[in-house]
């Protein structure tokens, strides 16, 4: 899901946008703070940590990348700017929260299931049936909606869709919603399955950017399909190798990947 809300990005607007891994991790914050610490209802505290990351990723938009783009800025100007925004927010974090990690808890205790060569908790299928749905709402939007097609246009030619009435800045706009809303979901759910720190945003969209080139990083299909073989391989790997060379699974598939299909 964290690479979805990526790839679209790079697909509509065609720039790495690292800083998806900043709304993730404030959403995931924002939860701990409205759940945990305020003691507001679960599922209120749910809406209101998604809509903060949409909020977080429009902001990022107009503040940072929308100026840009009217000063002509290049791609690589936008991931710098990317970049910045991803430390800006672990950092901030950091002197909110402190450098500890956190852990949320939401409601009962997450039951497990053993299928013998494997186990699986609940939270675990609530995310594996939650990326589904969304997943489904994403593909009816690109395929089926005028904003969809919107976004097809400006992907393939900026110039001609401009000249047929397709305003590109407007549509950028609900690029950035759609990505917040993916941020919201995706940090909320690594949240419960897994601790909070600050950098938790950092290594999420590196994974999510690898997703992305293993399905092509034109392709939001194709980031979810890469996401998928990513969470696989790394999981298969652990039979053969340590846990804390997991990492290394996925960052060396990228790199064959780089170097035999560049394409």
């Amino acid at each position: 899901m964290a690479a979805s809300g990526f790839s679209l990005v790079y697909y509509v607007i065609k720039f790495l946008h690292f800083a998806q891994g900043a709304a993730i991790t404030i959403a995931a914050y924002s939860l701990f703070l409205l759940s945990n610490q305020m003691g507001l209802n679960n599922a209120l505290s749910i809406i209101l940590s998604v809509s903060i990351a949409i909020i977080a990723a429009l902001a990022m938009n107009a503040v940072v990348y929308e100026p840009l783009r009217k000063e002509k800025a290049t791609g690589v100007v936008l991931l710098i700017a990317s970049l910045a925004l991803l430390t800006l927010t672990t950092v901030s974090l950091r002197a909110i929260f402190g450098p500890s990690t956190k852990t949320l808890i939401l409601g009962r205790h997450n039951k497990t299931f053993d299928f013998g060569i494997f186990t699986i908790t609940a939270m675990q299928i609530s995310i594996i049936i939650s990326a589904i749905i969304f997943f489904g709402i994403l593909f009816f939007i690109m395929k089926k909606t005028k904003l969809g097609k919107a976004m097809r246009a400006l992907s393939d030619n900026r110039d001609v869709a401009q000249i047929v009435g397709i305003n590109p800045e407007r549509i950028y706009t609900y690029t950035f919603i759609i990505a917040g809303f993916f941020a919201g979901i995706s940090g909320i759910l690594i949240g419960l399955e897994q601790n909070l720190y600050p950098r938790m945003g950092v290594l999420i969209i590196v994974k999510g950017f690898i997703s992305s080139v293993v399905g092509g990083i034109n392709s939001v299909p194709g980031a979810v399909v890469g996401g998928l073989f990513i969470g696989l391989v790394e999981n298969l790997g652990v039979w053969f190798l340590p846990t804390g060379y997991k990492d290394v699974v996925s960052f060396t598939i990228l790199l064959l990947f780089l170097l035999f299909r560049p394409q």
